[in-house]
């Protein structure tokens, strides 16, 4: 066979298989639409439905349905008030559909709960009809712990549209407090006294290395005997702006001034310290920094940390 029609032959063949491929692929991607779509329903419209209705038209599409809440409203009781996801929506099969109930009208009045403990307000509110919503506590001072303060729906109300009460409780007064002294630059001793004095007992005390201050500007930095001329210029010439107006120069050393500063003759005898030395640091036992900051407010209980110098 000639090489032209082996050519030929084999091109068709090719053309035939990518034919194919792309019915195959084709007709894939179709199946896959069908089956997902076909796995999808629209959310039937269940607001003013009965609970048991409901059930049967969820249960047809494939859905389940969970009651979320029960609420007060112009619907009879057992009525399905809202829907989640709402009626039309597409849903795929199996999934969950949330709703609320209607209790039907309110006949019930909320109560009056102030001032009753938190047990007594369960009772009265199951007695009622109603459910305890949620509760939250703070110190109230001149008021008796595990009492209630607040409600809403406050007493009385009618226009309310949902069985739940809220609750403030009292967790009695306050703990007592205290303003942060400022005891940092006194003694360990003495801060220790003021916070007691404070009612203030726990307190750590955290050694540190003190460090002594720098020496004040200008001052000579001299050490030792034998450290001389540490102020003056470097060979100054004489009568000039290095040396005193007038003052004579040595003979030994030309260009320096015979007569020098008290600091300079200090510094130039020998075994005489310098007058001026560098400042000392804080005392060991000095209180450098404390934990909280002066004027916080702490309990009794507080971790008081203090830095002392050692």
């Amino acid at each position: 066979m000639p090489f032209l029609q082996r050519l030929r032959a084999v091109g068709r063949m090719l053309l035939m298989l990518f034919i194919l491929a792309s019915a195959a692929f084709l007709s894939a991607v179709t199946a896959m639409r069908f089956a997902i779509e076909g796995r999808q329903v629209k959310m039937p419209a269940l607001v003013g439905q009965k609970m048991p209705d409901a059930e049967k038209t969820l249960s047809a599409n494939g859905l389940s349905l969970r009651v979320e809440d029960r609420v007060y409203s112009d619907f009879p009781e057992d009525v399905i008030v809202r829907q989640s996801p709402p009626a039309g929506l597409k849903v795929k099969t199996g999934e969950r559909t949330h709703v609320v109930l209607s209790l039907g009208p309110q006949h019930v009045l909320i109560p009056d709960l102030r001032n009753a403990s938190v047990r007594a307000t369960r009772i009265q509110l199951l007695r009622d009809g109603l459910q305890l919503g949620e509760t939250s506590s703070a110190y109230i001072a001149g008021s008796p712990g595990d009492t209630v303060i607040l409600q809403n729906p406050p007493a009385g109300a009618t226009n309310v549209t949902s069985p739940h009460v809220d609750l403030l409780i009292s967790l009695s007064d306050p703990p007592h407090g205290w303003v942060m002294p400022d005891v940092t630059g006194i003694a360990q001793g003495q801060a220790a006294e003021r916070l007691a004095e404070a009612g203030l007992k726990n307190v750590k005390i955290e050694p540190v290395a003190k460090t002594a201050s720098a020496p004040p500007p200008g001052a000579a930095s001299t050490s030792g005997a034998g450290a001389s001329g540490a102020n003056m210029p470097a060979n100054p010439v004489a009568g000039g702006a290095g040396s005193p107006a007038g003052a004579a120069t040595s003979t030994l050393f030309p260009g320096l001034p015979t007569t020098a500063t008290p600091n300079q003759q200090a510094a130039q005898a020998p075994g005489v310290a310098p007058l001026t030395a560098p400042a000392a640091g804080p005392a060991s036992g000095t209180v450098l920094a404390q934990t909280p900051s002066p004027g916080a407010y702490v309990a009794a209980d507080t971790q008081i940390e203090l830095r002392v110098a050692r």
